[in-house]
């Protein structure tokens, strides 16, 4: 291996010295300034663009590029102005035609050009930094032509003109327009918009704050938005078709500001035809309409719920406190759901299920329901109604859609533990009296109602059900041991009702046939004797029988009366006559019960066993009764109700508010103690508070109550007040 260094490698300057033709520019730019004239005289079939492209290149090689750019921009400009004049000269429609051509025309003689100085394009423009040949052409044809003096403003004209025709109903050229439209954003987007969008908007909004003043004057509210509707649908049309897509937000703005945004108040309220005419008369179409275009612009959709708010409210209001619509609870709760279910409608299928919507309408509900003090009891009604008849041989399905209304109706409820007393009353006397349709419905309920309050809310009812099973289970025991020795008298089907759980009231015994003593004497022996610790008390204000009898001629029925009318039909088999003294001191019935029971023997049309002397609508002392031998009926089960009114008395009312009070008094004490328990030390405001969020999914407690039972509270020495502070309070452990 050769250990000598190898020379570096040298390049040497070039010997002989290249001598350039001083007039090689001035030569080689005729060649290529005739080619570019034959390109716009449409002569270029002729032309060799490989020797063209080898001319250009050698120019900029020799540096005459800038030689070569100027001759360009000389030679484009000479003959844009040539090209402009000839646009200028066109006449009416052709004037947009000969544009378009010219402009298709100059963009093919461009992209030949730009072949042919490619290299230019490459190497010198880059390095000048001067504008690229194609953007170059676009540049003169934007500043020769398009915004040529008298171009440019009969260009907009024209533009705006065609677009007022095709709004007029006309058929215009679309893809004429399409092709200039295009011409303005290939020159730039800011040709396109200062060129040709900011005046088409400008316009626009002239042009509808014109036509929705028309429009509001002659039409009503329905039609206008049907005209409104159509014309934001053209305007979304005439983007896709012609305009650059970022225009359709702008130009829809400009419609929904004219046409929706500034006329929204007036067409709300637009006397027989505005939101509240719609409501009433069901226009879903009109209703979704409205929705869709309001909500389109700032606070629309807010306007339609508010004004829809306000009507519910007011509709309802009048509905609750209406004197003729409470005097029936089962027709106040049906109103109640039928206008439930109309506006359901309207959000479902107008307004897309908008969930504000949706709030609104419950805060509604909600509002005037509670407006009426007896809406509790009425919607109770209305289930001991639809569970004492009316859904006989319904379905399962249908059963349950309408305990699913109630429940609706039930969460709307600021006083859910009235609606518990009454629902307990009414179910006690269905269950007692075996009037429910169905067990299973019964017992869906109090699973809906246990789902939605928790297990305290029923588990009394749920006792109620134990005690009736239970009950039958104990008469058959009674009759299975005591068979034989009753014989052929009178059977008895005893309820055996747990005190808590059940809403008895107490009441004095009434005086029982003689023959009914003695077997209700032997029921007591034998449940004492068969249960230890408990004891029995007779409700005879509860029960009902039946009894057979028989009149004139021999005809015979069966009667279903109360214990109470019972023990009055008696004493008639010993005597033909009585007075109500008589009566009264025989059964010792309490005086209010047995005007009412007389009532109902004596003078309802059709049931009266009984006949009274003198013969007026109401129960005196002084009267007399005698037993009716001339009574008929096709019927031979005649069943005998008491005269009472389905809803409360006033007094009956006030005791049943008593008694909601009392038990709404440990439940306040039982969440103070628990929140003081958590928290230790808390201020007034804060204990009120905290007691109202605790218990408003039963009831929505008084603040002057929560406060009584703080005091009461503070002196069983559960609380103390702070000594600095008298409105803070602490938990004593």
């Amino acid at each position: 291996m050769s250990n000598q260094r190898k020379k570096p490698f040298q390049i040497e300057a070039f010997k002989h010295k290249v001598v350039v033709d001083p007039k090689y520019g001035d030569k080689t730019w005729k060649v290529l300034e005739h080619a570019i004239h034959e390109i716009y005289n449409h002569n270029s079939s002729n032309l060799s663009f490989e020797e063209l492209y080898r001319n250009a290149y050698n120019m900029v090689l020799h540096k005459y590029g800038e030689r070569l750019y100027s001759g360009l921009v000389a030679t484009m400009t000479t003959h844009l102005k040539e090209i402009s004049r000839t646009i200028e000269v066109a006449q009416g429609g052709s004037f947009l035609e000969e544009l378009n051509r010219k402009w298709a025309e100059h963009n093919k003689a461009l992209q030949m050009i730009r072949d042919i100085l490619m290299y230019m394009d490459r190497t010198f423009v880059p390095s000048t930094h001067k504008t690229p040949v194609y953007e170059l052409g676009l540049n003169l044809w934007r500043d020769h032509v398009i915004h040529s003096s008298n171009i440019q403003p009969r260009l907009l004209n024209t533009l705006l003109d065609l677009v007022l025709k095709e709004r007029s109903g006309e058929v215009i050229n679309r893809g004429l327009m399409r092709n200039i439209i295009k011409m303005f954003m290939d020159l730039g987007p800011s040709v396109y918009q200062e060129d040709f969008e900011k005046s088409f908007l400008e316009v626009s909004a002239n042009f509808y704050q014109v036509e929705s003043q028309q429009f509001i004057e002659s039409c009503d509210c329905g039609d206008y938005l049907k005209k409104a509707e159509r014309r934001l649908n053209e305007e979304i049309e005439r983007v896709s078709h012609y305009l650059d897509l970022k225009s359709e937000e702008k130009i829809t703005k400009v419609v929904e500001r004219e046409m929706v945004a500034n006329h929204m108040l007036r067409l709300v309220h637009m006397e027989n035809s505005g939101l509240v005419n719609m409501l009433l008369d069901d226009k879903y179409e009109d209703l979704g309409r409205m929705y869709n275009l309001f909500r389109r612009v700032t606070n629309g959709s807010n306007t339609v719920r508010d004004v829809m708010t306000s009507h519910i409210r007011d509709t309802g209001k009048q509905l609750v406190t209406d004197p003729e619509r409470v005097k029936d609870p089962v027709e106040f709760v049906q109103r109640l759901l039928d206008e439930k279910d109309k506006y359901d409608k309207i959000i479902s299928l107008a307004f897309a299920n908008d969930k504000t919507f949706q709030n609104a309408l419950n805060s509604s509900f909600e509002y005037f329901i509670n407006l009426n003090p007896r809406s509790p009891e009425f919607i109770s009604l209305f289930v001991d109604d639809k569970l004492r008849k009316t859904l006989k041989g319904v379905s399962e399905e249908d059963v349950e859609v309408v305990l699913d209304k109630v429940m609706m109706l039930f969460r709307y409820l600021q006083e859910k533990d009235v609606f518990e007393k009454y629902y307990k009353q009414h179910l006690a006397k269905r269950l007692l009296s075996g009037k429910t349709v169905s067990d299973d419905a019964e017992r869906s309920l109090i699973v809906k109602l246990k789902t939605e309050c928790g297990y305290q809310f029923t588990s009394k009812l749920e006792g109620m059900f134990t005690d009736m099973k239970t009950s039958q289970d104990t008469t058959q025991g009674f009759y299975s041991s005591h068979g034989a020795e009753l014989g052929d008298g009178p059977t008895l089907a005893v309820q055996v009702l747990t005190t808590g759980s059940w809403p008895t009231q107490s009441s004095i015994p009434c005086n029982l046939p003689a023959e009914l003593s003695v077997l209700c004497e032997k029921f007591r022996s034998y449940y004492l004797g068969t249960h230890t610790g408990r004891r029995l008390s007779w409700q005879t204000n509860m029960g009902t029988a039946d009894i057979k009898a028989t009149f004139g001629k021999g005809q015979k029925h069966e009667l279903n009366v109360s214990t109470y009318q019972m023990c009055v039909l008696m004493l008639f088999n010993n005597a033909d006559r009585l007075t109500y003294r008589e009566i009264e001191l025989a059964t010792e019935i309490p005086t209010i019960e047995l005007k009412r029971c007389l009532q109902s023997l004596a003078l309802v049309k059709g049931k009266n066993v009984l006949r009274k002397e003198p013969m007026s609508k109401d129960i005196g002392e002084n009267d007399s009764f005698l037993f009716n031998d001339k009574f008929s009926s096709k019927f031979y089960k005649v069943k005998i109700g008491t005269v009472v009114s389905q809803k409360e008395s006033e007094p009956e009312k006030q005791e049943t508010r008593q008694r909601v009070e009392e038990d709404r008094k440990p439940q306040i004490e039982a969440a103070v103690v628990r929140i003081m328990k958590s928290r230790k030390v808390l201020d007034h405001n804060n204990v009120i508070a905290e007691v109202t969020k605790q218990l408003q999914s039963r009831f929505l407690p008084n603040p002057v109550e929560i406060k009584k039972r703080i005091e009461s509270l503070i002196e069983r020495e559960f609380l103390e007040r702070d000594s600095a502070d008298r409105k803070l309070y602490r938990y004593l452990a």
